[in-house]
């Protein structure tokens, strides 16, 4: 990625927006300016999630005392007036230049596995009611959404992404995000169309995110930063490495432990990479959870020819394998690639590591490699997956944007930790997509054409599709 093109691109956007600002949301140029009224209302954790949850919210610089209200569900409109208020803590941010705050609630002491309703506003004006519920104290089914890269396009189109997957898994305690949410990580209106996607689910369903390298830039000395929005509107755990606070972490949740690891920092910077994998072993050899979920943004192993993340993936798989992580889910490469790193050739029921999975949500498409590992891929698609998790059975499914079922496996785990594979993508009535965006057809060489052509070939055979 060139952090300074990135850099003076999103100035001269800066620029242009403050130009031609207006006092509402203007589609021509893409202006999301912050009011009194509470808006990009998004749910995430800094303490357990069984007993507290965190909120944060977006407004105008007059609003400078921030409170939120909560109060047990009830389905009587009558219990507003004995919700409990809490202090928000406020974080001043010049974007575009112009000074918004942003708010941070987060609500303590309560009960395991009960719904609340919460507003968030200035005592004047407020948010609606939202709701959402606190995990069990104890291991129980959890069901997931995730998503690969947003990144472009976002309000025009990965906004079926989202509320498609909404549709498919309503009742999803998480919604998980491979890094690249948006394309230039400063770029307000960026984010300004992010969470106008997500809208309302946003507040209703917590999210946990993890950096890409689109959410980083340098700053004037050139060093490298994430975005200046990712701390003041994601409410992340602080429980990761030094100086990787609320891009790299981990969450318990009913059984599952959730880590996110901060790929982009750890490729600009050999020191972070070894402090994250320090980190990654010390936090999973006293692992009391029955299973493991590592999100990062860049792959173990590619899905695009001539992309490969080596070094990371030198450091990383070793400790991945060693303490039985059961599936990684990553972004970056604009394909879907699903598989585990065994031989061609060998059985893949009894997987040796974790199932990687790259995925994409967003609408910017890449060719794809057809490596070896990979059990299932497609290209050119839109998708979102959904996971849930029990004691024993950890089940995927990957669909796309128009809600057909493309992906499926089922991992079940013994009592002895052992996992086996159930592949049951073999069963599915959607065919593989494989066929390369019309872009590469177009701007392809003919000896590019026919290397693909040829991987294509290698891959049917090796899946005995016809």
């Amino acid at each position: 990625m060139q952090y300074t093109h990135l850099y003076f691109k999103s100035v001269f956007a800066a620029i242009l927006l403050a130009v031609f600002s207006e006092p509402a949301f203007s589609q021509a140029n893409k202006t999301y300016p912050a009011s009194s009224f509470p808006d990009r209302v998004i749910l995430g954790y800094k303490g357990d999630p069984a007993t507290s949850q965190a909120v944060n919210w977006r407004t105008d610089s007059t609003v400078t005392d921030a409170i939120a209200a909560i109060h047990e569900a009830d389905p009587s409109p009558d219990f507003p007036p004995n919700a409990r208020t809490i202090k928000a803590a406020t974080h001043r941010l010049v974007v575009d230049g112009q000074t918004v705050n942003y708010h941070e609630a987060n609500f303590s002491e309560l009960k395991p596995g009960t719904q609340y309703a919460y507003r968030v506003g200035n005592g004047t004006q407020w948010s609606e009611w939202f709701h959402f519920k606190t995990a069990s104290d104890k291991p129980e089914p959890v069901s997931f959404l995730y998503f690969g890269d947003a990144q472009n396009d976002i309000r025009s189109l990965w906004s079926r992404a989202v509320r498609g997957a909404f549709a498919t898994l309503p009742k999803a305690n998480l919604m998980i995000h491979a890094g690249d949410l948006i394309n230039n990580s400063n770029a307000d209106f960026q984010w300004g169309e992010w969470f106008e996607a997500g809208g309302w689910i946003n507040g209703m369903v917590p999210n946990l995110a993890t950096p890409g390298n689109h959410e980083y830039y340098r700053d004037a000395n050139k060093k490298p930063l994430v975005s200046m929005h990712w701390k003041p509107q994601f409410a992340l755990p602080e429980n990761g490495p030094d100086g990787l606070s609320e891009t790299a972490y981990y969450l318990d949740y009913q059984g599952v432990r959730f880590i996110a690891m901060d790929s982009q920092a750890a490729i600009l910077d050999s020191t972070i990479l070894d402090k994250q994998a320090a980190w990654f072993e010390k936090l999973t050899q006293n692992n009391p959870n029955r299973w493991t979920v590592v999100v990062h943004h860049h792959p173990i192993y590619s899905t695009k020819s001539g992309r490969d993340n080596d070094e990371w993936r030198a450091k990383m798989e070793p400790l991945y394998k060693k303490y039985k992580v059961d599936i990684v889910l990553q972004g970056h490469d604009h394909t879907y690639g699903r598989g585990i790193n065994i031989p061609v050739g060998q059985s893949r029921k009894k997987p040796n590591g974790p199932i990687y999975v790259v995925s994409v949500s967003g609408p910017k498409m890449y060719d794809i490699g057809l490596q070896n590992w990979m059990d299932r891929a497609a290209s050119n698609t839109q998708l979102y997956q959904a996971i849930t998790v029990d004691q024993n059975k950890l089940s995927f499914k990957a669909f796309t944007v128009n809600g057909d079922l493309y992906d499926a496996f089922d991992l079940n785990k013994d009592k002895n930790g052992v996992n086996t594979l159930v592949e049951l993508s073999n069963t599915l009535k959607t065919k593989e997509r494989l066929e390369l965006p019309g872009r590469y057809l177009k701007s392809f060489k003919e000896e590019e054409l026919k290397e693909y052509n040829q991987r294509y070939q290698e891959y049917k055979k090796r899946k005995g599709i016809k």
